[in-house]
């Protein structure tokens, strides 16, 4: 059985982490070097680093942080964020970064997934999906540029769509639960499990420990991805590790 991981995420707008409400409302969390390190003392499994505005601004991925980060923690490494082409993924993966995350540029041009993973190999490609739920629809649609721009993909059609491109793996943010602190969508989660069969980050709306172990066990997720409830000391990574193996989940 494979273990379950915890990932906290930086989110960072101006060399700084920030966290907000449904990708509102923003406010700062620290210094993603710092906050880094600490999250590797924690023993957390992953890191997650998403540049938030690059690709609203239309500019890359501070280079100068994610090579900062990556000297600085021995954990895996995930880079997101204004990536639109394979010279940016390598030099990302040449600063540090273990793999790439792709999100607008990928749903503008999904030819891009395919061949940045027969390039870099799908196992350093991870496809973020940001849904929010259309209550007309019944369904979830995909936003890019940070949330601000709606697509006329479902979640599920894009997800299977990206895996069969070659995406090595999905991070899967619910624009409806980010920052509320009431659980994960675990329905969203469930819809998209059942079409792809890549591992799955959940990402929106942890807000403690129990969370964690309701996603693993009901929303099936491979890993798990919480960044206020981290930053602001609410809880920790080890906290977390030990409510879930206490209810049966196989973490590190």
């Amino acid at each position: 059985m494979l273990t379950k991981r915890i990932v906290p995420c930086l989110d960072v707008k101006e060399g700084r982490v920030v966290k907000g409400t449904q990708f509102l409302s923003l406010r700062d969390a620290g210094d993603p070097v710092e906050l880094a390190q600490y999250y590797d003392e924690q023993g957390a499994d992953e890191l997650v680093f998403l540049d938030i505005s690059a690709s609203h601004e239309g500019r890359r991925t501070m280079l100068d942080v994610v090579e900062q980060v990556a000297a600085s923690i021995s954990i895996p490494f995930t880079v997101g964020g204004g990536i639109n082409d394979n010279e940016a993924i390598r030099r990302i993966l040449q600063a540090g970064a273990d793999k790439v995350s792709l999100n607008t540029a990928a749903l503008m041009n999904p030819a891009f997934i395919e061949t940045a993973a027969r390039f870099f190999g799908s196992q350093c490609i991870v496809v973020a999906i940001d849904a929010k739920f259309h209550p007309e629809l019944k369904t979830w649609k995909v936003y890019t540029h940070g949330g601000r721009k709606e697509t006329d993909w479902t979640a599920a059609a894009w997800a299977q769509r990206a895996v069969q491109l070659g995406a090595g793996e999905l991070l899967v943010t619910s624009m409806d639960k980010d920052g509320e602190k009431s659980g994960f969508d675990l329905p969203l989660l469930q819809t998209i499990n059942e079409l792809v069969e890549v591992p799955i980050i959940a990402s929106g709306g942890a807000g403690a420990a129990e969370h964690f172990v309701e996603v693993f066990q009901k929303g099936r997720a491979d890993a798990a991805l919480a960044a206020s409830i981290f930053h602001y000391k609410e809880t920790t990574v080890q906290e977390v590790k030990d409510v879930a193996k206490s209810k049966g989940v196989h973490v590190r």
